[in-house]
């Protein structure tokens, strides 16, 4: 019988799997060597390094990735192992998207800024940034792009984007999003890709998020910026220094998050449905469609008194609570005695959060001038006769 050995938290596998092997569930953390020895098939996280020292003596087939990233994968050693990998592209994009949109309306609530007047810098317009970008385009903002492989692929950018290189894109974004891999050598690396050059060229108060990975940012360099009078407010969801963070950068952060940008309920559904259909059409089984359409949400209508971005923010905030869930976790890694447990075990223990595209509003009561950036958040907007 195929021996399947996977991360105990990627969701729902039991049933996706079905009788595809014998399924043992492990902690991605405690995922060893020991543990693959004997397994045909591995299912990981990102927690899980995917190396040399994992596999070498096992007799693995096949790695599945339940993530959209594989920096934690030594592709070229599964590639000359002949170990089949597949991951899943574009699982958690509109996740992230969502992540960063409740981010920008939370600081432009506190901060009182109208976010229409603000330019949007998107660095990396993969999967996540590119659909960052059409969303902001359709909601009235401007949006500086900077992707210089795409750009070498002659891959086609969305309409009513401006092209920039990196230090354009820097100088001129009073946001500056990223959302790039993690890659540390290559044409275009992106290892501590932010230092102080780069934190010298941003603009006044111009806000920093970053939800690619940790890696990206040189910490101590941020930390000095972020000490600066003009420095703006820092969203951080990735570190350097996974699973423990450094306190000091915890508590300079407007919002903190222990890597869960990415992981809606939804997100992590899809992800867990991409590896799984991988590991059927790897073993010759047909694959099924998992999905089941879930009932839509009602979200209460703000009153329409509220200024444009704080209606806005408390619709998000319905679906999702990112400045309350940012003060929990920077309190409890702060109040920890073992902050690495304590950053892994709240995201063990991540409440469901389900995609904005889940919920929908009663068009009667969405001002008019507010529908098409309504809907550019993911939420549906329904006219009565069309509700169930």
């Amino acid at each position: 019988m195929i021996r399947i050995v996977a991360d105990a938290d990627i969701p729902n596998l039991p049933r996706l799997l079905g009788d595809a092997g014998h399924l043992t569930s492990v902690p991605g953390r405690d995922i060893d060597a020991a543990t693959v020895k004997n397994a045909d098939v591995l299912l990981v996280r990102s927690v899980t390094k995917v190396n040399s020292g994992l596999l070498v003596d096992s007799r693995v087939r096949f790695v599945g990735s339940a993530t959209a990233g594989v920096d934690h994968v030594d592709s070229e050693f599964l590639r000359d192992r002949g170990i089949v990998f597949k991951h899943a592209p574009g699982s958690n994009a509109e996740s992230v998207v969502e992540y960063v949109l409740a981010a920008m309306y939370s600081l432009a609530v506190q901060s009182g800024v109208r976010l229409r007047e603000r330019v949007v810098g998107i660095v990396g317009c993969g999967n996540v940034g590119g659909r960052l970008a059409r969303r902001l385009v359709a909601g009235g903002m401007r949006v500086i792009v900077n992707d210089p492989p795409l750009e070498a692929h002659g891959e086609p950018f969305a309409p009513g984007l401006e092209i920039s290189d990196l230090v354009g894109t820097v100088r001129r974004a009073d946001i500056l999003s990223l959302h790039v891999p993690l890659e540390r050598e290559g044409a275009h690396p992106t290892y501590r890709m932010m230092t102080n050059e780069l934190f010298g060229m941003m603009r006044p108060n111009a806000w920093l998020i970053n939800t690619s990975r940790g890696p990206v940012i040189d910490e101590s360099s941020l930390m000095a910026h972020l000490a600066k009078s003009d420095a703006g407010p820092a969203v951080l969801d990735v570190w350097d220094t996974e699973p423990e963070p450094s306190p000091l950068l915890v508590n300079m952060s407007r919002i903190c998050t222990p890597h869960i940008a990415g992981y809606s309920t939804d997100a992590r559904l899809t992800g867990a449905r991409m590896i799984a259909g991988a590991v059927h059409r790897f073993l010759g089984r047909p694959v099924e469609d998992a999905r089941t359409d879930a009932a839509l949400k009602e979200l209460r209508a703000p009153d329409t008194s509220l200024p444009r971005a704080e209606w806005l923010h408390d619709v998000i905030r319905q679906m999702y609570d990112i400045e309350g869930e940012s003060d929990d976790f920077r309190r409890r890694i702060l109040n920890s005695r073992r902050p690495a447990e304590t950053f892994t075990q709240y995201r063990r223990d991540y409440p469901r959060r389900y995609s904005f595209g889940r919920y929908f509003l009663d068009e009667r009561h969405v001002p008019a001038e507010l529908l098409d950036v309504t809907r550019s958040l993911g939420v549906n907007v329904q006219a009565p006769d069309t509700q169930s």
